[in-house]
Formats: C-alpha cells, structure tokens, sequence
C-alpha cells in the first residue's frame, strides 16, 4: 500500500501497552502499514501538516481485537445443534455435518463469513483452528483480516484427509502456498489428545519447532476427557503432554477448564499460553476456567470465542464482558480479572501468545496499525466517566464504527470495503439451503 500518512483524531485513546492509561484528546498517527507518532491533537496536525485527517469525535481507539481461538468455516454451522453436551455435540451433530459438507469451497465461504463479523466487531485477527486451511488463507487476504491459519490433525478420517500424514501432507503444501503472505501466521495444530495419538503429537512438535511455529490445541475441555486419559493412558492430558513435550512457550492450550492446583503451576512454570472460552464452555456445560487462580499463578491467559457452533457469536466483546463478568461470580470476588485484565487478555497478552508482541497486540511507535475505532456516543454509552471499563461492561461490538488493519481501512462507518456483504450472504444463503434440502 502506498506511504500515506493518516492521523485518526479521537475523543480517547488506549494504547494497552503496559503501565499505559486512557489518552484524552489524543491521535494516532499512521504511516503506511505502522504507527508513526500518538501525539496530543494540536501536535499532531503541526508535527503532519500534509497528513489526512479522520475525524471519529467521541470514539476510543484501541489495538484491533485478537480472537485466540475459533474455527472459522463453523459459522455455516451456527445454529445446526444447540443445548446439548460436548460429546454428543460432536459425534452425532457435527462430526457428521462436517464429514457430508466440508470441502474447499464450503471452508472458504464459511471463513470469510466470519473474517467479515470478526472486522465488524473490532477483530483484526483470527487464529483458526480447521480444515482446508488453504481456503481460511484465502478469505482472510480477500477480507483484509489476520489469521492464524493451522495445520490441523486429526487421527481419523473425514471428507478432507484419510490419517495424519495427509493431514500434514496437505497442511504443508498450503503454508509453502501462503506462508509469505503479511496477514498470515501458521500454527501446528493438534486437535485434542483424545484425538491425537502420541506418533503424532511427537510429529507435530517436531514441525512447530523446525519451522517455528506457535502450538494449538484443545486441553482439558471436559472432566469426561480428563477422566478417559486416565483409564487409556494412565495420566491426566497434561502429563501426558509434559511427556511428549510439548509444554512450552509454544502451546497455546485452549480451553483448560479442568485444572488442578500442580497443573496450573506447572502451567506458569513452562509458560504454556492458555485460551479461555468462557461463553462456549458455559453454553456446552463444559466448566468454568479458572481464571482466578490462573492469574495469581502468572500464567498468560489469553480470550478466543470458539466456533459459531458451539457459541453462537464470534463476538470478542461479549468474550470479554463474560470474563470478567464470570470470573468475579465464581469466586465472589469483584476484584478479580478487573476492566484492564480483560481486554489485556484480547489484545497485549493474546499478541504474546501468538508469537506477536513485537508488532502487535498495543497502539506503540512502530507496531503495524491494526486499529479499532469504538463510539460511545450513544445513548446506551452515555455518560463517560470512564473509557476503559466502558469498552468491558457497556459498549459493544455494534459500536465499533472503523477498522484499520496494517494501516489499510477495513470497515469505515460500519460498512466493509474489501468484500460485498450482499455477495457474501447471497453465496452463505445458497449453501445453507443445499444442506436444509438434504439433511
């Protein structure tokens, strides 16, 4: 994109970096794809006299939001099996829906579908877990957004790979496809260890660590796997995992709802990244994480809202209301994961889980300009007395009006720019009626 130079004006400014606070009257100078300058408004028209100038009035701008965990083709399954458990979700439900349906082109629609509600509600970054990740790679450049994009393994067959090796096989070829592409990363991606076998756990290891890569993985979703891996296996996932190696600064472990006290210290001692899910765990009786306890051991907990199946809304600010919402119910201690921890939890802290830190994740001098513009002018907003715990406990993500990512305007007045909404939903309606006709 060309080296212009854009200062967005707006009534606040959070620039979540650490030991930061809320900016009043402040603007956010881009240039190109980076964040030039966060200068004080009369500053910054002097100090960029040429610049363009986005005048956004009683909005906050803050780092675009980071979801740690979804699987993004899921949306063309919002809604297919409600209020019933994880286990029976999966193996009557949705395994079958996939394994008739899931192909490239059905992986591609239902991708962009939520890389466009993701930049709607001021996410500029997926990290997906699922199949055909070719074509998730494909709806997040042709959206504008950033994934996350997995190579993900499974140990049965289903209608895109046999067994693991062409899993793998086919993940491969589309990381050497894609793997230059800016708004990209890649993850190695074991399903879940009662899905995985040890062989290729070890496998995947190996690869996260020849091409460096961040680990994903569901951990410890229910008491029910906890308790299987002990009759199979002789010990809990996690000491499975430690085993295998895999406990590292590498992991991000999704889920963890099932924790025992030497488990989270060891957590926080390896350093393993740990995605909670508060909204999906609730809505499939999974548990609660426990967040609290997590905290105070140190270990970085990060926000993901799983897939539109199982929440139904990919909607980090409802994942970050129900964080900090759920934590202080559990524990009755209004206290805990405070107004800053949450959104810590969805921007800086899931920045650092992603390998990202360093460009990501806060509104800082160098960083790329993933930028989220938020109005709290409205009346359900009003008054203001203070921005930060307005984002967590008022606002949400019908209030995000602007998106930019890597300085490049992706949602303006909350209208996209790089996709045709109508299109989008026309192909979504079509593929949803072939399913309705056949199941």
């Amino acid at each position: 994109m060309p080296n212009t130079t854009t200062i967005l004006k707006a009534r606040w400014l959070l620039p979540m970096s650490p030991g930061s606070s809320v900016l009043d009257h402040h603007a956010l100078v881009m240039q190109g794809e980076r964040i030039a300058a966060v200068l004080p408004w009369a500053q910054a028209e002097a100090q960029y006299p040429d610049a363009t100038r986005v005048e956004l009035g009683e909005h906050v701008l803050i780092p675009g939001l980071i979801n740690g965990h979804t699987h993004s083709a899921m949306s063309l399954l919002r809604g297919v099996a409600d209020d019933v458990p994880l286990m029976d979700w999966l193996n009557n439900h949705i395994w079958p829906l996939e394994k008739k349906w899931v192909s490239d082109d059905w992986t591609y629609q239902g991708s962009l579908l939520s890389a466009c509600e993701a930049l709607r509600g001021g996410v500029t970054y997926l990290n997906d877990m699922y199949f055909f990740p070719a074509a998730m790679a494909r709806a997040a450049i042709d959206s504008g957004v950033r994934a996350g994009v997995s190579i993900n393994v499974i140990d049965f067959p289903t209608g895109y790979a046999a067994n693991a090796a062409e899993y793998i096989a086919k993940g491969l070829e589309a990381y050497e496809q894609f793997k230059n592409e800016k708004l990209l990363d890649w993850t190695s991606a074991p399903h879940a260890p009662y899905t995985v076998s040890d062989e290729t756990f070890v496998h995947l290891r190996d690869l996260r660590d020849r091409l460096n890569l961040q680990m994903h993985c569901h951990i410890h979703e229910t008491q029910f796997e906890v308790d299987e891996s002990v009759k199979q296996h002789g010990m809990r996932p996690l000491e499975r995992l430690n085993k295998l190696g895999l406990l590292d600064e590498r992991m991000m472990a999704v889920h963890m709802v099932h924790l025992n006290e030497a488990e989270i210290a060891m957590l926080a001692k390896q350093r393993v990244h740990l995605v909670h899910n508060p909204n999906s765990n609730m809505k499939l009786a999974s548990g609660v994480c426990p967040v609290t306890a997590l905290e105070e051991a140190g270990v970085n907990t990060i926000l993901g809202t799983d897939g539109a199946a199982s929440n139904n809304r990919q909607d980090m600010f409802g994942e970050i209301r129900a964080a900090a919402l759920l934590a202080k119910g559990v524990t009755q201690n209004s206290t805990t994961v405070s107004a800053r921890t949450a959104l810590e939890m969805a921007t800086i802290r899931a920045a650092k889980a992603m390998g990202r830190e360093a460009d990501l994740g806060s509104l800082e001098v160098g960083k790329l300009a993933d930028v989220v513009a938020v109005s709290l002018s409205a009346l359900e907003c009003r008054p203001v007395y203070n921005p930060e715990a307005q984002l967590v406990y008022v606002a949400g993500r019908e209030h995000v009006s602007d998106v930019w990512v890597g300085g490049r305007r992706v949602l303006q007045d909350r209208v996209l720019t790089q996709v045709e909404q109508a299109d989008v939903l026309d192909r979504i309606e079509h593929i949803v009626a072939q399913m309705q006709a056949q199941r």
